[in-house]
This record gives C-alpha cells, structure tokens and sequence, in this order.
C-alpha cells in the first residue's frame, strides 16, 4: 500500500490486489463467519457500513480479475 495524499480525514492510497484479497477476507469475517457483540462499539462503524465497504472491495477485485 502507498499513500498517495493526506487531507484532513481523508487519504488517497494506491493498495494493489493481495492487500485487497487481504481487506476482503478479514470484511467478509467480521460481516458474515462471527457474531461480534456490541459489533458498533467494537469494530468502530456499523454493520451494515462495513458490509457495504466489503461490497465496494469485491466489486474493485470482480473488476481487477475480469
């Protein structure tokens, strides 16, 4: 992964296709293979966020292995 720009609270990051398959793995575990109690306050966003950024990152992989 490189950091492309920092601004405020938000970054610009070129990652390439194993750290994603990385993302996408550890996403898919916390949205789908464990029950995480308190998830919000444990993970830091909501389910359905996280869920919705699993799906972001498989459709980048679908478009990167078509």
């Amino acid at each position: 992964m490189n950091v492309i720009s920092l601004a405020g609270k938000q970054a610009q990051l070129t990652i390439d296709e194993n750290e994603l398959l990385i993302l996408n793995s550890a996403l898919n575990e916390i949205c789908n293979g464990i029950s995480v109690p308190e998830f919000e306050t444990r993970i830091g966003a909501s389910k359905e966020d996280v869920c919705a950024l699993l799906n972001d990152i498989g459709q980048i992989l679908a478009n990167m292995m078509a």
